[in-house]
């Protein structure tokens, strides 16, 4: 049987090395042993005469010869006990090396639609080569920590799994070897959710989680960092446009790091989100990489660099650039006295780097000619929606409101009268676009103007179910589906999240860099 062989995520350079290279020779040889005749034979079969199309014919064939080839049908992907069951399953595993130490498994997937049969194998590789030394997951104030049971599940043999609160961690716990750092601290003091003269910053309580991995870092010396927060970041607090990121970037400089960052909208680059995020990558001072970025800095920004190599951007005729020098003494006085003169103005742009004090900052425009998804795309069918999720007729007034234009007389308690604005927003949400930011609040069916609604072919309204939140943050479906975890609590999750492609494109960017280094 001929088959075509699509590469995604490197993966076709990653089968063919020396652990892989066997299994995958023996999954191609089982594919390539199906022949036409082979297939028309069990396809005339009496039981299979009604069928509409030659996938079942096909994957009779390959579940044989795979297990006579010696592979397992019907793989666990857990080892727990609890997992054990119908929901759980790839394809196929060799014995013993699936999710293990140097073997693949193979999920087997067909489309086919009416009467015609098309694309009709799908081989999915899935292999354990990502290696998480430890992983922190835990939420203040929340007694169950669901996104943590997530991970967890989903990644029960990669790694440490910590549930611990990470002030409590101590460095001594960790690997003592660490190549790469990656961390979100919370976004709550900058977070869109809340107006600009909210933001509390680096005072605020939970802004203190970037010292932790200040500590990390000064401890463990990693070569490289990969660290996210809102792009709001650039000019908090409202009082001082800048400063929280300029405490954030010379406190890298200071243990020995160069860094760059780029605030990337996903939606840009193709993704079915709006979501815009800064993205900070650090480099430890006397590595290849820190060397080629000091080499040539804009050059780095715009085109050959690790952000840049994921993230194309279009390069001007002139580089319209700002350079500058943070003065200010101490982590202190940063806090006390930066952008004092011009403090409604932020002095860093979408993109840049720092050396010691030295910034190069450039406003950078995204550069992509590719397939883009839109809301549409990654909406269930009209059947499949859950009846909980229609928004009743009595309902929709109320929705209507929340997302229409509003100018309000408000009385604060001290008796201070003031005007209160707000435009309007889409309703509903266009299909024909990327889906808005969901934030935390996205659950739960009391109207509310941040929530998503669509409208259904029937003409009726409804809410977007967890799968669909899932698929706009790039998430596989139903990765947050488990046990008693409830549809308000996923979507508070995807509130949280990050779009994981973005996050894939960076970490492969940087091993490429690596790898060429």
């Amino acid at each position: 049987m001929d088959f075509v062989t699509h590469s995604h995520r490197h993966a076709i350079a990653i089968v063919k090395e020396p652990q892989f290279k066997a299994d995958w020779e023996s999954f191609c040889n089982v594919l390539k042993s199906i022949t036409d005749s082979d297939i028309i034979k069990y396809f005339e079969t009496p039981d299979q005469r009604q069928a509409k199309s030659i996938s079942e014919a096909i994957n009779h064939l390959i579940n044989g010869r795979m297990i006579k080839a010696g592979w397992n049908a019907q793989s666990h992907i857990f080892g727990d006990e609890r997992f054990r069951d119908k929901r759980w399953t790839l394809d196929f595993s060799k014995p013993g090396e699936a999710f293990g130490k140097g073997g693949f498994s193979v999920e087997v997937a067909f489309n086919h639609g009416e009467g015609t049969a098309w694309n009709l194998i799908k081989p999915v590789l899935a292999s354990e080569l990502n290696h998480v030394a430890k992983e922190n997951q835990f939420e203040p104030a929340t007694t169950r920590q669901h996104a943590f049971q997530v991970y967890h599940t989903r990644w029960p043999n990669n790694g440490i799994h910590s549930n611990d609160d990470i002030s409590t961690v101590k460095t001594e716990s960790l690997p003592s070897i660490v190549h790469l750092l990656v961390g979100g601290f919370p976004c709550q003091d900058y977070s869109v959710a809340r107006t600009l003269n909210q933001a509390d910053g680096l005072v605020g309580k939970k802004g203190v989680l970037w010292w932790q991995i200040h500590r990390l870092l000064r401890d463990k010396t990693p070569p490289f960092g990969l660290f996210e927060n809102v792009d709001r970041l650039l000019k908090s607090p409202a009082t001082q446009r800048g400063r929280d990121f300029a405490v954030m970037l010379v406190s890298l400089t200071k243990l020995g790091y160069v860094a760059e960052w780029r605030v990337i909208n996903a939606a840009d680059y193709g993704m079915p989100t709006k979501r815009l995020r800064v993205f900070i990558m650090a480099y430890r001072k006397g590595t290849p990489l820190a060397e080629r970025l000091l080499a040539n800095r804009a050059e780095w920004l715009t085109k050959s660099g690790v952000i840049a190599k994921a993230f194309p951007v279009e390069k001007p005729l002139l580089i319209p650039e700002s350079s500058f020098v943070i003065k200010e003494d101490s982590l202190d006085d940063i806090s006390d006295n930066f952008n004092t003169k011009n403090p409604d103005s932020s002095p860093f742009a979408n993109t840049g780097l720092i050396c010691g004090r030295d910034v190069l900052t450039i406003k950078t425009t995204p550069l992509y000619d590719g397939p883009r998804i839109t809301l549409r795309d990654i909406l269930l069918p009209d059947k499949q929606v859950d009846a909980n999720y229609i928004i009743p007729e009595n309902e929709v007034k109320k929705w209507r409101y929340c997302k229409g234009a509003k100018h309000l007389t408000r009385t604060k308690k001290n008796g201070i009268v003031y005007s209160y604005d707000e435009g309007p927003m889409s309703f509903p949400d266009p299909l024909n676009r990327p889906a808005r930011t969901i934030i935390t609040a996205e659950g739960g069916a009391t109207p509310s103007r941040f929530k998503h609604v669509v409208q259904m072919s029937d003409g009726r309204y409804r809410r977007l179910m967890p799968v669909e939140l899932e698929r706009i943050n790039t998430f596989p479906d139903n990765h947050t589906k488990l046990g008693d975890i409830t549809d308000t609590k996923r979507a508070f999750f995807m509130g949280n999240a990050l779009v994981t492609e973005v996050v894939t494109r960076l970490g492969l960017s940087l091993a490429k860099a690596i790898e060429a280094s």
